[in-house]
């Protein structure tokens, strides 16, 4: 990476940044209008890992959580508040921005691997942004949302580290275990990511939950499945994109992002002027 890049890639600290008033304003009034319209929602981004880690971190979004059946009224309610939105992809992601700031109103993840349900808003952790008293992301579904945020040019692997060694491993495993379901090998190498960093802490995940874990990677390995497919795209499509496009693989990327359901519906996002 040129130096000039890196210069510009933050650097972990618990100094609070300096957000500009503007930007604060945007964000409460965003939060307080979001709750008077009782759209139910969860804040995760750099606030949900501040409440988890203490770790500060600038930034120009609002990180909303919320199911997708509840996005078009809360686009359509940030459209009369001025906001300009549109679907920047219907299977995850919808935007509201006003001036150089931005919401991003979230759904799952964009493999279509890790879905939002109204159980990531019941389990929320209550806190104060701005002076509005709201839920963010609990650390379990924190982590489940980080999982697979692999790819080459962004990399969330510290922050699930981070969350690990600052809840101290007092986490809902069950649950963490449950929101990852078939895909329990990416818990698996998180958590010796963080063994790796953190090796006099590795009391912190408990031992049933690594005992466990180790099990199934041992019956994968003594009895590998011959039609298991390939998950590389799940991953980074760009990076693996030559297994797909040139290999032959199976494209199971767009084959979980067909199945999404609900999608986000841009039926009330109205043309920009």
């Amino acid at each position: 990476m040129p130096i000039d890049d890196e210069s510009r890639l933050p650097v972990s600290s618990s100094t609070p940044p300096e957000i500009p008033q503007e930007q604060q304003e945007l964000f409460r009034d965003v939060l307080t209008h979001m709750k008077d319209r009782g759209i139910p929602f969860v804040v995760s981004g750099a606030f949900a890992l501040q409440q988890h880690t203490g770790i500060c971190r600038f930034t120009k979004d609002l990180d909303l959580f919320l199911p997708a059946e509840y996005v078009q009224v809360a686009l359509q309610s940030l459209q009369e508040e001025g906001f300009e939105c549109q679907v920047a992809d219907p299977v995850w992601l919808a935007k509201a921005h006003r001036g150089e700031y931005f919401v991003d109103l979230i759904t799952g993840m964009s493999n279509a691997v890790v879905v939002v349900d109204q159980s990531w808003i019941d389990r929320g952790v209550e806190a104060e942004i701005f002076g509005v008293q709201v839920k963010v992301l609990g650390p379990e579904e924190l982590i489940a949302s980080k999982l697979f945020v692999t790819r080459r040019e962004r990399f969330d692997g510290a922050d699930i580290a981070h969350i690990f060694y600052g809840t101290h491993g007092k986490l809902d495993w069950p649950r963490l275990q449950a929101l990852i379901g078939e895909h329990w090998e990416m818990l698996l190498w998180a958590l010796l990511f963080f063994h790796y960093i953190y090796p006099a802490h590795s009391h912190y995940v408990p031992q049933e939950v690594w005992q466990g874990l180790l099990a199934r990677l041992h019956n994968t390995l003594d009895l590998p499945d011959p039609q298991a497919q390939f998950r590389g795209a799940l991953i980074d499509p760009k990076m693996f994109a030559i297994d797909v496009n040139e290999w032959g693989l199976p494209d199971l990327l767009e084959e979980y992002r067909r199945r999404r359901q609900p999608k986000i519906s841009d039926d009330c996002v109205k043309p920009a002027a």
